[in-house]
């Protein structure tokens, strides 16, 4: 996992207090990442098109088109007049060694975005937004510096940004390339180094982004086992049984040994699922709310949820339920899995505040944060493009997510994943981050239409997981 930070301000200012590193040298870095990609990617003679705005952020691309220029068909377009010291800088290095800056704006091989960089907080001028159209346009290959012009610094879009298809971050990752908004725009992220090894540029964080590698599975090395080691996560089945069924299967799938879906009246369901109408006594976790409806009394639901300390996923249905979510001022592993409406009505029933999409959407760490602060006993995973885990003053981001999980049933996989490894004694926090990590790999590695995949699809990959 990389980390993560709210911006870089502090960390490039380390490296001028503490290592004695320049400002300049800092840029330089930043601008070889860049030309390094370049010349790794794109053969000699192909164009370069390198739009630079006024502040540091132009800098950088100022220094890109100077260390290209000689072997590419380097284009430097002003967006507007330097006035930083450095980019005032790099534009008097560049034109010594003959590069002279265009005003045409057209296509080419490699397009490059240093118009602004993450620091933006206002919304941008008619002639930015008329500029970032255009490139957005061209087919070229775009590059953002920094950031994507058009984002701000908090992630949030205000009228257009630069569709880049790899963003280089300058020195670390920022929250801001994780906004849901976003996600579109950034395209592959790529951190770039500033001068010393990421162990000395990086400071103290509590937000990290996950990545496949970080994935771990539920793997059986222990040849005496029987299948009451891996647990019996018990399922409850509501009015949609489709929903629970799914997330049965795939906590069988994940490793749990036994799955139950307790149930009021006999379903259709694969041999291997059992049934019982009351929670079984050998049970080691519960899921609730996939399908669920209003399905159970609440006398039933005290009886087989609330007044346990089972470990317990919380999901859909059961996240409009005032009785169910009683159970969040326990003491016992719990872990909850909105989408941001479901949050929403979570949100209002536990605060009594109003609160809708726009508003969760544009400030996301800030609410997952607030939840976790009130519940600091509860991991809280809140789904979307960029899945955000949250567990007391930590966050872990799952950016591997794709719009083939775009479908209903995947949200019910992933909650049988979790339950399936709460089931098997792993905690509240490795169950969420690794079911989170299982089903977008699984969904990554799934080789039909970008529109096909199905809930089933998803589970059959999870069993080759391991293969991998």
């Amino acid at each position: 996992m990389q980390k993560v930070f709210d911006n870089c301000f502090y960390l490039d200012k380390r490296c001028y207090d503490e290592y004695g590193l320049s400002e300049d040298i800092l840029m330089e870095h930043a601008a070889s990442g860049m030309e390094s990609f370049v010349r790794e990617n794109f053969a000699f003679g192909k164009s370069v098109l390198i739009v630079a705005g006024r502040g540091n952020n132009g800098a950088d691309g100022i220094a890109l088109a100077r260390l290209l220029h000689g072997d590419y068909d380097v284009r430097l377009l002003l967006a507007e007049k330097p006035t930083s010291d450095m980019a005032k800088l790099q534009l008097k290095r560049a034109e010594a060694i003959g590069i002279k800056t265009t005003k045409e704006l057209k296509n080419a091989d490699v397009i490059v975005d240093a118009v602004f960089g993450s620091g933006l907080k206002r919304e941008l001028d008619d002639d930015t937004v008329k500029l970032i159209n255009t490139l957005n346009e061209f087919s070229g290959y775009k590059i953002a510096c920094d950031i994507p012009t058009g984002i701000d610094e908090h992630g949030n879009i205000k009228n257009v940004a630069f569709n880049a298809d790899i963003t280089f971050a300058m020195g670390a990752l920022k929250k801001s390339y994780f906004l849901d908004s976003a996600k579109d725009y950034i395209g592959e992220i790529k951190v770039v180094r500033l001068g010393v090894s990421q162990n000395l540029y990086d400071g103290e964080t509590k937000m990290f982004a996950l990545e496949e590698s970080d994935m771990a599975l539920p793997s059986r090395k222990m040849q005496s086992a029987h299948k009451g080691t891996f647990g019996h996560v018990a399922i409850f089945c509501g009015e949609k049984e489709g929903a629970a069924v799914m997330s049965a299967k795939a906590s069988m799938r994940f490793g749990v040994g036994l799955a139950t879906l307790v149930i009021q009246d006999k379903v259709y369901t694969p041999y291997y699922l059992m049934q019982s109408t009351t929670l079984p006594t050998n049970t080691t976790a519960i899921a609730v709310g996939m399908g669920l409806g209003t399905f159970f009394e609440e006398s039933f639901l005290e009886k087989h949820i609330i007044s346990n300390s089972l470990p317990i996923v919380i999901d859909a249905d059961a996240l409009y339920s005032k009785k169910i979510l009683s159970v969040l001022s326990k003491k016992r592993k719990i872990v909850v899995t909105p989408h941001p409406k479901e949050f929403i009505s979570m949100w209002k029933i536990l605060t009594g505040e109003d609160l809708n999409i726009d508003e969760l959407q544009e400030n996301r760490f800030e609410y997952v944060k607030k939840f976790s602060l009130k519940f600091p006993n509860v991991v809280l995973l809140l789904k979307g493009a960029n899945t955000i885990i949250s567990y007391k003053d930590e966050i872990y981001i799952n950016s591997l997510g794709s719009s083939k999980l775009s479908k209903g049933g995947s949200g019910d996989v992933l909650s049988g994943l979790i339950a399936s490894l709460l089931a098997q004694g792993y905690d509240a926090l490795h169950s969420a981050v690794h079911g989170s990590l299982a089903l977008t790999t699984a969904a990554r590695n799934f080789s039909g239409s970008s529109y096909a995949m199905l809930p089933t699809d998803l589970i059959d990959e999870i069993g080759k997981l391991e293969d991998k």
